[in-house]
This record gives C-alpha cells, sequence and structure tokens, in this order.
C-alpha cells in the first residue's frame, strides 16, 4: 500500500487530494494543525490524520517520528499547506507581513522535507508534489498573454517563485525523489476566498496534484504542470 502525507490536508486542495488518492487505494494521512479538524477531515475521508504544523520545527520532527512509528517509510509528499496575505500592494506589503507567508509557503516545504527525507528514503519509489502557483511562474507572469501577468502580488508571487526554485533543486539534489510542483490553477477555495465563473472547481484544481502524486520510479522529475501540461518556469 501507498503511503501518503499531505499537509494542509482538511480543506480545499489538500482534502480533495486526500480523497482521490484514498479513492485509489493509498494510505492517506492527512496533516493539520487541529487536531478536531484533522479528526473529522479523516473520518470523513477514510484517511487517517497527524498531528503537524509547517510552522513549528519541533511539531514537524515529532510527525516525522510518529509516522516513522506508524509505518516505517513514507512513499508520497503533499506539500500543500499554503496561506495568501491577499491583494496586498508593493506599498502594502512590508517584512512583517511577508514573514508569515514564507514562513508557511517556503520554510513549511523545507521543515517537512528535511523532517521526512529520511522517511522517504526507505521507499522503494518516493514521490514528492510541492503545490505551487503560476503566479510564482517567470514565464507564465511576464507573458502578458496569460491572466497571471496582470496581477501585483509581491509577496505571495514570490513564495511561490522560491517554491518552484526548491522543487528544480530539490530534483538535482535528490535523484532517487520524483520531485515535481504542480500549478492548481484559479481554484474556488478558503485560500482566497473567491468562486464564480472563471475559477475551477476544487475537483479540477487537485487534477495536476493527483497525477503527480502517483507517477511511477520512471516518471518525471523536476518539472512544473497544470492539467494541462507542462509549464514555464
Amino acid at each position: 500500500m501507498t503511503i501518503t502525507l499531505i499537509t494542509g490536508g482538511t480543506r480545499g486542495l489538500g482534502r480533495e487530494t486526500g480523497r482521490r488518492l484514498t479513492a485509489l487505494g493509498h494510505a492517506v494521512y492527512l496533516g493539520a494543525r487541529d487536531a478536531e479538524r484533522g479528526r473529522t477531515a479523516a473520518a470523513d475521508l477514510g484517511a487517517r490524520w497527524l498531528r503537524l504544523d509547517v510552522t513549528d520545527d519541533d511539531s514537524v520532527a515529532a510527525a516525522a517520528a510518529e509516522l516513522g512509528e506508524r509505518e516505517g517509510r513514507l512513499d508520497v509528499l503533499v506539500n500543500n499547506a499554503g496561506v495568501f496575505e491577499g491583494m496586498m500592494t508593493p506599498e502594502e506589503a512590508g517584512a512583517a507581513e511577508a514573514r508569515p507567508v514564507f514562513d508557511v509557503n517556503v520554510l513549511g516545504v523545507i521543515r517537512t522535507t528535511h523532517a521526512f527525507l529520511p522517511l522517504l528514503r526507505a521507499s522503494a519509489a518516493p514521490v514528492m508534489v510541492n503545490v505551487s502557483s503560476g503566479l510564482g511562474g517567470f514565464g507564465i507572469v511576464t507573458d502578458a498573454r496569460r491572466g497571471e501577468s496582470a496581477w501585483s502580488l509581491p509577496v505571495y508571487a514570490a513564495s511561490k517563485a522560491a517554491v518552484n526554485m526548491l522543487t528544480v533543486q530539490y530534483a538535482k539534489g535528490l535523484p532517487e525523489v520524483r520531485v515535481n510542483a504542480a500549478e492548481p490553477g484559479f481554484t474556488a477555495t478558503g485560500l482566497h476566498g473567491m468562486s464564480g465563473p472563471g475559477i475551477q472547481s476544487v475537483e479540477e484544481g487537485a487534477d495536476a496534484i493527483v497525477r503527480l502524486a502517483t507517477i511511477g520510479p520512471d516518471g518525471p522529475t523536476g518539472t512544473f504542470s497544470d492539467r494541462a501540461g507542462d509549464l514555464p518556469w
């Protein structure tokens, strides 16, 4: 059975990814800061939950130790936990506003990857998926034909650009792990609270994540893609 951990797994894209992977036969652990929310989501999906706060070194280390005791390995890590600082302009986005966003979106990926790497290396075919955004792709936000080029979101976009670079560097430095970045697209989730015409459903948004979470040992690594295919960095 494939052992899978999804950070930020109790709602939105994380929850939908957990639902889909559970249906595919994965033993899914939902990482959650809140015990009640974690237990409820896990019970609803037929998954398991793991107390995990990606901003807390001790919490991440304890979660890795617990999963190691339970399973002895981790086959798929989905770094999904993320926050959005809102529509802050460059004038509004100071260091104080940026710090918590980077703590979750960037340092959270680093903390979790570092702590769970020994368990990934215990897998016969380890996979890591970093949930990113087209707003973090230079080739996307500089293309006037793309809707992302109209936005100026310096903190969030920079944090996702960092996630993209982490993906490339992990893929280079960890050749035994399939490491890829997924762009869910503009999806109706609690991250930003928007919905309506032109915004994908959470089911559509999870497509790229699920596809990359289910690749085999001969699958791609060091790529950035959405549900339609490869994207420019």
